[in-house]
């Protein structure tokens, strides 16, 4: 039994990604188990079976041993012309369908229709992504405008998250981007985003200074991430004004 084989079939099985570690561990428990069941049953007298021979080499697999898995699995699924490929995500390794085959597969869920993120709110999302953890009043400074509506949006599709209080007068909260902004956008981590070292390195303004606004936004939401159009989990006919007085306050850490 091969050690791609068994990953593939560890892949398959679990919801949640697994990391090249936790797939290693994984495969050393079941030889561990195995050969605890050996041991006891000599143990009690009784005539155990004997352990198979591909069993023992896995004994000591490691995560780069389970790396080298995943890339001739991939390997195999490219030259055999699979519609699915094993994919690293933040939060480890997961079997996804190729983005060729998207529409047939889509053809399973008639009911949803894909939402996109309008121009204002992939501006925002795109300064959170670049700068998080960040407030809300520097994301204001940058953009110019009132953010609440757009930050609230982007928490209710879980793009983004409150990952604690900035130690600022008032405790400000601080806003990051979730797994499934990483998933949506095909990366894992903010390092993969396009031009981060250079984006990330440009001076915006503080929420203190009273100056106008930029094209910082622009730069970051366009020539970043992607255009406005870019699907996401907004209609882009729902854009709230600029600045929107109704929206909902901001919600607790939780």
């Amino acid at each position: 039994m091969q050690l791609s084989s068994i990953i593939e079939a560890l892949l398959i099985a679990s919801q949640p990604p697994l990391s090249t570690d936790e797939l290693a561990r994984l495969v050393r428990a079941r030889v561990a188990e195995a050969e605890d069941v050996h041991v006891r049953e000599t143990a009690e007298g009784k005539e155990p079976q004997p352990l198979p021979e591909w069993l023992g080499p896995l004994a000591g697999t490691t995560p780069e041993a389970v790396a080298l898995a995943l890339a001739s699995l991939n390997q195999i699924y490219e030259k055999s012309q699979r519609a699915f490929a094993v994919v690293e995500r933040p939060k480890g390794w997961k079997i996804f369908t190729r983005p060729e085959y998207g529409e047939f597969v889509r053809q399973l869920f008639p009911g949803r229709k894909p939402e996109r993120l309008s121009g204002p709110a992939m501006e925002t999302l795109a300064i959170i992504a670049y700068r998080q953890p960040i407030t809300k009043a520097a994301i204001e400074a940058v953009r110019g405008v009132s953010c609440d509506g757009m930050v609230q949006k982007l928490l209710d599709r879980d793009l983004v998250r409150i990952s604690g209080r900035a130690e600022l007068p008032g405790r400000p909260l601080l806003y990051e981007t979730t797994e499934l902004f990483f998933e949506h956008f095909g990366i894992r981590s903010i390092d993969d985003l396009p031009n981060s070292t250079e984006l990330r390195k440009v001076k915006l303004p503080q929420p203190a200074e009273e100056q106008a606004p930029t094209d910082v936004e622009q730069q970051l939401a366009f020539s970043a991430i992607g255009h406005p159009s870019a699907t996401a989990a907004e209609p882009a006919a729902a854009e709230p004004p600029a600045a929107d007085s109704s929206a909902p306050p901001e919600p607790p850490i939780p």
